[in-house]
Protein backbone atom coordinates (compact mmCIF):
# COMPACT_ATOMS: atom_id res chain seq x y z
CA UNK A 1 0.00 0.00 0.00
CA UNK A 2 1.43 3.73 -0.43
CA UNK A 3 1.26 5.71 2.41
CA UNK A 4 2.36 9.15 0.76
CA UNK A 5 -0.46 11.99 -0.56
CA UNK A 6 -0.21 12.47 -3.93
CA UNK A 7 0.53 16.16 -5.46
CA UNK A 8 -1.75 18.32 -7.59
CA UNK A 9 0.33 20.90 -8.10
CA UNK A 10 3.96 21.76 -9.26
CA UNK A 11 6.23 24.78 -7.92
CA UNK A 12 8.78 25.84 -11.20
CA UNK A 13 11.95 27.26 -9.07
CA UNK A 14 12.44 28.94 -11.94
CA UNK A 15 15.46 31.23 -12.57
CA UNK A 16 16.47 33.39 -9.63
CA UNK A 17 14.79 34.25 -6.08
CA UNK A 18 16.53 37.67 -6.06
CA UNK A 19 13.25 39.90 -7.16
CA UNK A 20 15.69 42.18 -8.34
CA UNK A 21 17.72 39.81 -10.76
CA UNK A 22 13.71 38.54 -11.64
CA UNK A 23 12.55 42.34 -12.54
CA UNK A 24 15.95 42.43 -14.84
CA UNK A 25 14.98 39.11 -16.28
CA UNK A 26 11.52 40.08 -16.51
CA UNK A 27 12.07 43.36 -19.08
CA UNK A 28 15.20 41.72 -20.93
CA UNK A 29 12.95 38.17 -22.06
CA UNK A 30 10.23 40.56 -22.29
CA UNK A 31 12.14 42.19 -25.11
CA UNK A 32 13.09 39.25 -26.86
CA UNK A 33 9.89 37.59 -26.62
CA UNK A 34 8.35 40.68 -28.34
CA UNK A 35 11.16 40.48 -30.64
CA UNK A 36 10.89 37.05 -31.76
CA UNK A 37 6.95 37.63 -32.27
CA UNK A 38 7.99 40.47 -34.33
CA UNK A 39 10.45 38.87 -36.63
CA UNK A 40 8.89 35.28 -36.77
CA UNK A 41 5.49 37.35 -37.83
CA UNK A 42 7.39 39.62 -40.26
CA UNK A 43 9.01 36.48 -42.36
CA UNK A 44 5.57 34.80 -42.36
CA UNK A 45 4.02 38.07 -43.66
CA UNK A 46 7.13 38.60 -46.45
CA UNK A 47 6.62 35.25 -47.55
CA UNK A 48 3.08 34.79 -47.44
CA UNK A 49 2.25 38.36 -49.36
CA UNK A 50 5.31 38.47 -51.94
CA UNK A 51 4.90 36.26 -55.01
CA UNK A 52 8.42 36.40 -55.47
CA UNK A 53 8.81 34.40 -52.29
CA UNK A 54 6.71 31.81 -53.00
CA UNK A 55 8.67 28.54 -53.65
CA UNK A 56 9.58 25.81 -51.61
CA UNK A 57 12.16 27.70 -49.45
CA UNK A 58 10.70 29.95 -48.42
CA UNK A 59 7.56 28.42 -47.93
CA UNK A 60 9.42 26.06 -45.47
CA UNK A 61 10.59 29.34 -43.71
CA UNK A 62 7.49 30.33 -43.06
CA UNK A 63 6.73 26.90 -41.62
CA UNK A 64 9.91 27.71 -39.37
CA UNK A 65 8.83 31.21 -38.39
CA UNK A 66 5.62 29.75 -37.31
CA UNK A 67 6.86 27.32 -35.35
CA UNK A 68 9.70 29.20 -33.62
CA UNK A 69 6.53 31.43 -32.25
CA UNK A 70 4.28 28.95 -31.25
CA UNK A 71 7.14 27.12 -29.11
CA UNK A 72 8.65 30.16 -27.85
CA UNK A 73 4.90 31.05 -26.47
CA UNK A 74 4.66 27.88 -25.27
CA UNK A 75 7.04 28.62 -22.67
CA UNK A 76 7.47 32.29 -22.47
CA UNK A 77 4.11 33.79 -21.03
CA UNK A 78 3.92 31.40 -18.20
CA UNK A 79 7.94 32.41 -17.41
CA UNK A 80 6.98 35.90 -17.14
CA UNK A 81 4.03 35.38 -15.16
CA UNK A 82 5.97 33.63 -12.79
CA UNK A 83 8.17 36.41 -12.49
CA UNK A 84 5.61 38.99 -12.05
CA UNK A 85 3.58 37.57 -9.76
CA UNK A 86 5.83 35.44 -8.07
CA UNK A 87 3.46 32.69 -8.00
CA UNK A 88 5.41 29.83 -9.29
CA UNK A 89 2.58 26.94 -8.55
CA UNK A 90 1.58 25.40 -11.55
CA UNK A 91 -1.21 22.44 -11.83
CA UNK A 92 -0.16 19.15 -12.97
CA UNK A 93 -2.95 19.01 -16.18
CA UNK A 94 -1.70 22.57 -17.09
CA UNK A 95 1.94 21.23 -16.75
CA UNK A 96 1.76 17.99 -19.35
CA UNK A 97 -0.49 20.50 -21.37
CA UNK A 98 3.03 22.43 -21.90
CA UNK A 99 5.15 19.29 -22.32
CA UNK A 100 2.58 18.09 -25.19
CA UNK A 101 2.96 21.37 -26.66
CA UNK A 102 6.37 21.79 -26.22
CA UNK A 103 7.30 18.40 -27.58
CA UNK A 104 5.29 18.72 -30.94
CA UNK A 105 6.77 21.64 -31.89
CA UNK A 106 10.87 20.80 -31.08
CA UNK A 107 9.78 17.37 -33.05
CA UNK A 108 8.34 19.48 -35.76
CA UNK A 109 10.94 21.51 -36.28
CA UNK A 110 13.46 18.89 -36.11
CA UNK A 111 11.26 17.01 -39.06
CA UNK A 112 11.20 20.78 -40.70
CA UNK A 113 14.67 21.31 -40.64
CA UNK A 114 15.65 17.89 -42.01
CA UNK A 115 13.10 18.78 -45.02
CA UNK A 116 14.60 21.81 -45.33
CA UNK A 117 17.89 20.07 -45.91
CA UNK A 118 16.49 17.85 -48.46
CA UNK A 119 14.84 20.92 -50.53
CA UNK A 120 18.48 22.42 -50.76
CA UNK A 121 19.75 18.75 -52.13
CA UNK A 122 17.27 18.84 -54.78
CA UNK A 123 18.05 22.45 -55.68
CA UNK A 124 21.63 21.79 -55.85
CA UNK A 125 22.14 18.67 -56.58
CA UNK A 126 19.50 18.45 -59.08
CA UNK A 127 18.25 22.18 -59.94
CA UNK A 128 16.87 20.81 -63.53
CA UNK A 129 14.20 18.94 -62.13
CA UNK A 130 14.03 21.20 -58.87
CA UNK A 131 10.06 22.54 -60.10
CA UNK A 132 8.60 18.81 -60.50
CA UNK A 133 10.37 16.94 -57.43
CA UNK A 134 9.44 20.33 -55.06
CA UNK A 135 5.95 20.93 -56.46
CA UNK A 136 3.60 22.79 -54.40
CA UNK A 137 1.64 19.75 -53.94
CA UNK A 138 4.68 17.58 -52.22
CA UNK A 139 5.48 21.06 -50.17
CA UNK A 140 2.37 20.94 -48.24
CA UNK A 141 2.26 17.46 -48.03
CA UNK A 142 5.91 17.08 -46.70
CA UNK A 143 4.52 20.51 -44.03
CA UNK A 144 1.55 18.53 -43.12
CA UNK A 145 3.08 14.82 -42.58
CA UNK A 146 5.53 17.35 -40.17
CA UNK A 147 2.96 18.87 -38.42
CA UNK A 148 1.15 15.36 -37.80
CA UNK A 149 4.48 13.49 -36.99
CA UNK A 150 5.24 16.37 -34.29
CA UNK A 151 1.85 16.10 -33.06
CA UNK A 152 1.59 12.49 -32.68
CA UNK A 153 5.08 11.86 -31.53
CA UNK A 154 4.02 14.53 -28.54
CA UNK A 155 0.66 12.69 -28.04
CA UNK A 156 2.70 9.28 -27.10
CA UNK A 157 4.73 10.82 -24.78
CA UNK A 158 1.71 12.49 -22.81
CA UNK A 159 -0.37 9.42 -22.49
CA UNK A 160 2.43 7.87 -21.24
CA UNK A 161 2.80 10.22 -18.48
CA UNK A 162 -0.52 10.29 -17.31
CA UNK A 163 0.30 6.25 -15.57
CA UNK A 164 2.78 8.45 -13.64
CA UNK A 165 1.77 9.57 -9.82
CA UNK A 166 3.45 12.42 -7.78
CA UNK A 167 4.16 12.56 -4.38
CA UNK A 168 7.11 13.30 -3.76
CA UNK A 169 9.11 16.82 -3.83
CA UNK A 170 7.03 19.22 -6.11
CA UNK A 171 10.04 21.43 -6.99
CA UNK A 172 10.91 21.72 -10.91
CA UNK A 173 14.21 23.09 -11.03
CA UNK A 174 12.91 25.20 -14.37
CA UNK A 175 10.67 27.55 -15.64
CA UNK A 176 8.63 25.08 -17.35
CA UNK A 177 7.64 21.90 -17.45
CA UNK A 178 9.60 19.32 -19.90
CA UNK A 179 9.31 15.04 -19.70
CA UNK A 180 13.04 15.29 -17.40
CA UNK A 181 11.76 16.85 -14.55
CA UNK A 182 8.95 14.93 -14.07
CA UNK A 183 10.69 11.54 -14.24
CA UNK A 184 12.77 12.67 -11.21
CA UNK A 185 9.81 13.71 -9.01
CA UNK A 186 7.68 10.90 -9.69
CA UNK A 187 6.75 8.09 -6.85
CA UNK A 188 5.93 5.99 -10.18
CA UNK A 189 8.51 3.81 -11.32
CA UNK A 190 9.41 5.82 -14.96
CA UNK A 191 11.31 2.22 -16.63
CA UNK A 192 8.82 1.94 -19.26
CA UNK A 193 8.12 6.00 -20.09
CA UNK A 194 12.44 5.71 -20.54
CA UNK A 195 12.25 3.16 -22.83
CA UNK A 196 9.58 5.00 -24.98
CA UNK A 197 11.95 8.02 -25.15
CA UNK A 198 14.86 5.70 -25.64
CA UNK A 199 12.87 3.86 -28.42
CA UNK A 200 10.59 6.40 -29.84
CA UNK A 201 12.71 9.34 -28.98
CA UNK A 202 15.84 7.94 -30.50
CA UNK A 203 14.61 6.91 -33.49
CA UNK A 204 12.80 9.83 -33.91
CA UNK A 205 16.44 12.10 -33.02
CA UNK A 206 18.40 10.07 -35.06
CA UNK A 207 16.37 9.90 -37.88
CA UNK A 208 15.65 13.63 -38.14
CA UNK A 209 19.52 13.99 -37.47
CA UNK A 210 20.89 11.65 -40.34
CA UNK A 211 17.75 13.24 -42.50
CA UNK A 212 19.08 16.62 -41.78
CA UNK A 213 22.77 16.38 -42.67
CA UNK A 214 23.27 13.23 -44.79
CA UNK A 215 21.80 15.19 -47.95
CA UNK A 216 24.95 18.00 -47.19
CA UNK A 217 27.34 14.72 -48.36
CA UNK A 218 26.10 15.73 -51.71
CA UNK A 219 25.01 19.07 -51.57
CA UNK A 220 29.09 19.63 -50.60
CA UNK A 221 30.54 17.16 -53.36
CA UNK A 222 28.35 19.12 -55.95
CA UNK A 223 29.50 22.45 -54.92
CA UNK A 224 32.73 21.44 -55.03
CA UNK A 225 32.24 20.60 -59.13
CA UNK A 226 30.94 23.79 -59.59
CA UNK A 227 33.65 25.64 -61.86
CA UNK A 228 32.52 29.05 -61.34
CA UNK A 229 33.42 30.88 -58.52
CA UNK A 230 29.97 32.85 -58.29
CA UNK A 231 28.09 29.84 -58.25
CA UNK A 232 30.30 28.11 -55.34
CA UNK A 233 29.71 31.14 -53.36
CA UNK A 234 25.63 31.31 -54.63
CA UNK A 235 25.10 27.71 -53.34
CA UNK A 236 27.47 28.32 -49.93
CA UNK A 237 25.11 31.02 -49.45
CA UNK A 238 21.70 29.14 -49.69
CA UNK A 239 23.18 26.67 -47.19
CA UNK A 240 25.30 28.30 -44.35
CA UNK A 241 22.06 30.00 -42.84
CA UNK A 242 20.07 26.55 -42.86
CA UNK A 243 23.35 24.96 -41.46
CA UNK A 244 23.82 27.59 -38.46
CA UNK A 245 20.14 27.16 -37.33
CA UNK A 246 20.89 23.25 -37.57
CA UNK A 247 24.25 23.50 -35.46
CA UNK A 248 22.56 25.99 -33.03
CA UNK A 249 19.17 23.53 -32.41
CA UNK A 250 20.72 20.82 -32.41
CA UNK A 251 23.93 21.82 -29.99
CA UNK A 252 21.34 23.43 -27.28
CA UNK A 253 19.53 19.74 -27.32
CA UNK A 254 22.09 17.66 -26.55
CA UNK A 255 23.71 19.71 -24.17
CA UNK A 256 20.05 19.78 -22.38
CA UNK A 257 18.96 16.16 -22.76
CA UNK A 258 21.98 13.83 -23.23
CA UNK A 259 24.61 15.56 -20.92
CA UNK A 260 24.33 13.81 -17.52
CA UNK A 261 22.53 15.96 -14.91
CA UNK A 262 24.23 17.25 -12.02
CA UNK A 263 24.45 20.04 -9.37
CA UNK A 264 27.39 21.46 -11.00
CA UNK A 265 25.26 21.82 -14.21
CA UNK A 266 21.95 22.57 -13.08
CA UNK A 267 22.44 26.69 -13.62
CA UNK A 268 24.17 26.12 -16.94
CA UNK A 269 21.20 23.56 -18.02
CA UNK A 270 19.05 26.13 -17.35
CA UNK A 271 20.84 28.71 -19.63
CA UNK A 272 20.68 26.27 -22.71
CA UNK A 273 17.19 26.22 -21.87
CA UNK A 274 16.46 29.83 -22.21
CA UNK A 275 18.71 29.86 -25.48
CA UNK A 276 16.26 26.92 -26.79
CA UNK A 277 12.90 28.30 -25.81
CA UNK A 278 13.84 32.53 -26.42
CA UNK A 279 16.99 33.13 -27.84
CA UNK A 280 16.66 30.40 -30.99
CA UNK A 281 13.43 31.35 -31.89
CA UNK A 282 15.00 35.08 -32.27
CA UNK A 283 18.48 33.83 -33.89
CA UNK A 284 16.79 32.11 -36.74
CA UNK A 285 14.92 35.07 -38.62
CA UNK A 286 18.07 37.05 -38.01
CA UNK A 287 19.96 34.28 -39.70
CA UNK A 288 18.09 33.98 -42.80
CA UNK A 289 16.96 37.22 -43.37
CA UNK A 290 20.38 39.37 -42.74
CA UNK A 291 21.66 36.67 -45.87
CA UNK A 292 19.00 36.82 -47.82
CA UNK A 293 18.67 39.25 -50.26
CA UNK A 294 15.68 37.96 -51.48
CA UNK A 295 13.68 38.69 -48.02
CA UNK A 296 15.68 41.71 -47.52
CA UNK A 297 14.49 43.02 -50.83
CA UNK A 298 10.67 42.22 -49.82
CA UNK A 299 11.13 43.81 -46.91
CA UNK A 300 12.31 46.93 -48.59
CA UNK A 301 9.06 46.68 -50.68
CA UNK A 302 6.97 46.45 -48.17
CA UNK A 303 8.43 49.80 -46.20
CA UNK A 304 8.25 52.03 -49.36
CA UNK A 305 4.29 49.97 -50.36
CA UNK A 306 3.37 51.14 -46.22
CA UNK A 307 4.79 54.90 -46.75
CA UNK A 308 2.69 55.60 -49.75
CA UNK A 309 0.00 53.95 -48.54
CA UNK A 310 0.33 56.16 -45.29
CA UNK A 311 1.39 59.28 -47.77
CA UNK A 312 -2.19 58.65 -49.63
CA UNK A 313 -3.89 59.15 -46.00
Amino acid sequence: MRNLTEISSFTLVGLSDHPQTMNALFVLFLLIYLMTLFTNLLIFFLVLTDYHLHNPMYFFLANLAFLDLCYSSVTSPRMFFDLVTKSRSISIPACITQVFFYISFVCSELFLLSAMSYDRYIAICHPLHYKLIMSWRVCIQMASLIWVAGYSISLVYTLFLLRLSFCRTSSIHNFFCDVPHLYQITCTDPFINMMVIFVLGGSTGLGAFLLTFFPYIYIFSTILRIHSKTGKRKAFSTCTSHLTVVFIFYGCFIFIYLVPSSNDIVNLNKLFTVITSLINPLLNPLIYSLRNKDLMEALMKSYFHLKLIQASW
